[in-house]
């Protein structure tokens, strides 16, 4: 009713001050809910939903391993999540804490390439959980995307997560600054990457958006902060092609779009126009989605995807593979932190049923 009449409640706030002070305070440490079973859980990928997985595996008395295929554990939220809106202090913490439990955080381990799920099993893992996200980017496939200054905003927010350009000029990672910059896409993400390229300092950044502002997947909090920092907002447009001078990217050619009928998202349809316009830039981001990588998929026998790469699972995480659970992005494509959580608590309560049961 207060949203209606008024506004919103800031529910995000709230939550970060409790979990602040819950962090503060280290109150409560909840302790270990089950002796040890002596049953062995390979979670692959320390994202939120592996993390949240393998604690909640943990407490109930199983022996969690993790394996992750970067050299920091955390996943999306220390390579995709910008310092600005998520410390990478708070994510140790966490990772500390999931450590505390007993479980084993295994780095530089990549699913598909260093070990295959059947190794998992055939070395004595009695289930195994997915939590590997969906960190492939998508790209346009227009003509110049391969020239020297275009990223995807997967790499851009990689570089300087892992790299400290957040640290700037006290760090210089191996990053593109550009001065003029182009960020296409409109949803969180996109925002991330045009914020982050403001802070490398970048005089102007551009938001390239096919649709208007009220279709942006974005939260409307981020799209205020990205406009309050300087990031213009240029919707209805589409780029057409990206344009080099001796294979260094110099502009970006756009195609203005108008809104017909709703598609199968429920989104007014963009619709192409004969009008047409060039921005000059020196950094192209490209920000229109990720899918889960097929490195896993393609080496396991029997584990069933979807025609978008998304693993096939229940709504408890049950995959078509025998002995094999999965939640988070890797399931539902990209989604919000808080879902991949929520998903991976009710795969953690299926398996610990199924190792109970005699597994």
């Amino acid at each position: 009713m207060v949203g209606k009449r008024g506004q919103p409640v800031a529910i995000g706030g709230l939550e970060r001050y409790v979990a602040d002070w819950q962090r503060r305070m280290r109150y409560p440490d909840a302790p270990l809910e089950a002796r040890p079973t002596g049953k062995r859980v390979a979670v692959v990928g320390s994202g939120p939903a592996g993390l949240t997985c393998a604690a909640d595996l943990a407490r109930s008395g199983h022996q969690v391993s993790v394996f992750e295929a970067l050299h920091v554990p955390g996943g999306v939220l220390v390579y995709g999540i910008p310092e600005f809106r998520l410390p990478k202090q708070i994510v140790q913490e966490e990772v500390d804490y999931v450590r505390s439990l007993g479980v084993d955080i295994r780095l530089d381990m990549v699913g598909g390439q260093t070990f295959t799920l059947d190794e998992l099993l055939a070395s004595g893992y009695h289930a195994i959980f997915l939590g590997t996200g969906a960190g492939l980017p998508q790209f346009l496939g227009v003509p110049g995307e391969d020239l020297i200054g275009i990223y995807s905003a997967n790499e851009f927010l990689v570089r300087i997560n892992l790299m400290k350009a957040y640290l700037f000029p006290e760090y210089d990672p191996p990053v593109t600054r550009g001065e003029r910059v182009a960020v296409i896409g409109g949803g969180n993400v996109a925002m991330d990457a045009a914020r982050c390229a403001l802070r490398l300092g970048a005089k102007e950044v551009v938001l390239l958006y096919r649709r208007t502002e009220a279709e942006m997947p974005a939260r409307r909090e981020e799209m205020d902060n990205a406009r309050e920092e300087g990031i213009t907002f240029r919707t209805l447009s589409s780029p057409l092609a990206f344009l080099g001078d001796n294979g260094r990217l110099v502009a970006v050619e756009c195609q203005e779009m108008e809104l017909g009928e709703p598609d199968e998202s429920g989104r007014r349809r963009p619709i192409p126009t004969q009008r047409r316009f060039t921005l000059e830039i020196d950094l192209g981001i490209i920000a229109v989605g990720t899918t889960p990588n097929p490195l896993v998929p393609t080496t396991t026998p029997g584990l069933q995807t979807s025609a978008k790469g998304t693993v096939v699972a229940t709504k408890t995480g049950e995959t078509t593979r025998p002995q094999v659970w999965a939640a988070g992005d890797v399931v539902s494509g990209a989604a919000t932190v808080i879902s991949a959580i929520g998903q991976a608590k009710k795969a953690a309560q299926a398996i610990s049923t199924f190792l109970q049961n005699g597994a």
